[in-house]
């Protein structure tokens, strides 16, 4: 008799062990519950393990997962509060041993899994009950033994293991929860990109403006290969942005890669990616943007500036659309678009042998010209309104721009095209402290037109050689003249250059100038 009880609780510890580790290797509830019960049925004879859960949106009960039932018998098993056994069970949380289910009216056998004319049955079902809140239950069934003591000892191990796979059904919810929430909100963010890149969103309606619209509209839906030309500060990547999530790969990832920001020796790894050990630091493979970018878009901004070795490798893959990851000997196929960019004049580098000219070609399917500010005037107002609605929104302000800032602003020419204006009408915002901005308040290279010298290309001879001291010249003078206008008040000074004070400090003590001298 001991031997046979110390047998049982070895069998009953072993199975426990077992459980545990099969809920523990996977969130997969149905997966895991049914091995589990594959498992009581193997080492303890408890057959015809069933898991019922509430139905989170229906509100009753059903089987999720059992062993040795058929998919439609596991159909069958649903349950309200008070049903049957089952029922029961669930309505008072307690749990109900049935010695022969044979004998038992309440019993409904609504699975149609068992024979009760032919065979003797014993029924176990156990509550899951976690923090108070009923979950679900657990029942499974028992060769008929007369012999209640066995079936008491069977509802205690019960007991344990529906506390163990009660943990893990709130944990399974609980993941579906955020993931759930997680989906809703990418799903939203996705919209709202969607939204805020459509062509409508994009500030300025000049003749050169609209021809641009034009053919964005027209190419997004295509796979084809774009090239974006343009100064810097254009928006090329707001083109970019605009292409993709107006296409059929909007809800895909964006990826963009700044090819200029990056070494020649990094930017192979960014690109396509690195197997471990492929070179020093490399302790784990890692992804490239390609493969991140699979069935998206990938940005590739400043194209003009990678080097010969990564142009062959580029362009194998913009050709084949496969590559290998630096350090692998597999072949990698992606299903990309590529849209790329550059401020750079790419035909005088294809004279001067800098970029290669099949690569060129295979870029350049789609190309889009981005005017320079400079070169769509009548934008320009549409642009400060924007950024300074946008700016004031986000910084709680209500500064307004007086018509002298306006008429500066409008005949300036914007070197930095739209980038600079949003730079300096964030500034003007976020420094104004009395609602109006006056053209005091401006950099002095607006305010005097010296935003554009004379480059050395039209200086007499030596101009090149005489420039920086030149420059430093221009750049003493209107510090000095700053410093006049503003009594020598060095924060002020630096508010009219659009310097910060340790800018400006440093500058007065590299160009030895007294801050006090006279006014």
């Amino acid at each position: 008799m001991v031997s046979d009880l110390l047998s049982r609780k070895i069998s009953e510890l072993t199975a426990l062990y077992e459980v545990s580790r099969v809920l523990a290797g996977s969130l997969d509830l149905k997966v895991t519950t049914a091995k589990a019960f594959d498992v009581l049925a193997e080492m303890l004879g408890l057959r015809r393990g069933t898991l019922v859960l509430r139905d989170r949106e229906a509100g009753d009960f059903s089987i999720w997962a059992a062993h040795g039932m058929t998919k439609e018998e596991m159909a069958r098993g649903r349950y309200e509060l008070g049903e049957g056994i089952t029922g029961k069970v669930l309505e008072k949380g307690l749990p109900i041993i049935v010695p022969d289910v044979g004998k038992e009216p309440r019993f409904l056998n609504r699975t149609k899994a068992r024979d009760l004319t032919r065979q003797n049955l014993s029924f176990l079902c156990v509550p899951i009950k976690v923090g108070g809140e009923m979950l679900g239950a657990i029942s499974v069934d028992r060769i008929f033994a007369d012999d209640s003591v066995a079936l008491e000892e069977d509802v205690r191990f019960l007991a344990v293991l529906a506390s163990m796979i009660g943990q893990a059904v709130k944990l399974t919810w609980t993941v579906e929860k955020e993931r759930a929430a997680l989906l809703a909100r990418n799903a939203g963010l996705a919209q709202e990109l969607k939204v805020r890149y459509r062509l409508a969103n994009v500030v300025g309606g000049s003749g050169k403006m609209k021809a641009v619209y034009e053919v964005v509209d027209r190419v997004a839906p295509t796979k084809s290969t774009v090239l974006i030309r343009g100064e810097s500060g254009t928006g090329k990547e707001l083109i970019a942005r605009a292409l993709h999530y107006n296409s059929q790969r909007a809800d895909k990832a964006f990826v963009r890669v700044s090819c200029a920001a990056l070494p020649e020796s990094l930017l192979e790894s960014e690109l396509f990616g690195h197997e471990k050990g492929a070179f020093t630091g490399a302790v784990e493979a890692r992804k490239g943007r390609f493969e991140l970018a699979d069935g998206g878009t990938l940005f590739l901004d400043e194209i003009g500036d990678i080097s010969p070795a990564t142009q062959v490798k580029l362009l194998r893959v913009l050709q084949e659309r496969k590559f290998e990851r630096v350090g692998g000997s597999k072949t990698l196929s992606v299903d990309v678009r590529v849209i790329a960019a550059t401020n750079r004049d790419l035909e005088l580098a294809l004279r001067q042998r800098l970029f290669r000219e099949d690569l060129y070609y295979r870029l350049n399917v789609i190309p889009v010209f981005l005017p320079p500010l400079r070169e769509r005037e009548e934008d320009v107002e549409l642009l400060i309104e924007h950024f300074l609605a946008r700016f004031n929104d986000e910084n709680g302000k209500q500064a307004r721009l007086s018509p002298g800032v306006l008429e500066l602003l409008r005949s300036h020419s914007w070197p930095g095209n739209v980038r600079e204006l949003e730079n300096c009408i964030e500034r003007l915002v976020v420094l104004s402290h009395h609602g109006q901005v006056e053209p005091e308040d401006l950099p002095l290279s607006i305010r005097d037109g010296s935003a554009l010298l004379p480059s050395a290309a039209s200086s007499p001879s030596g101009g090149a050689a005489l420039l920086p001291q030149a420059l430093a010249g221009i750049e003493k003078a209107q510090i000095m003249d700053a410093l006049r206008k503003s009594g020598g008040v060095q924060l002020r000074a630096a508010k009219l250059l659009g310097y910060t004070t340790r800018q400006l400090g440093y500058k007065i003590r590299k160009f030895g100038i007294d801050p006090h001298g006279p006014a």
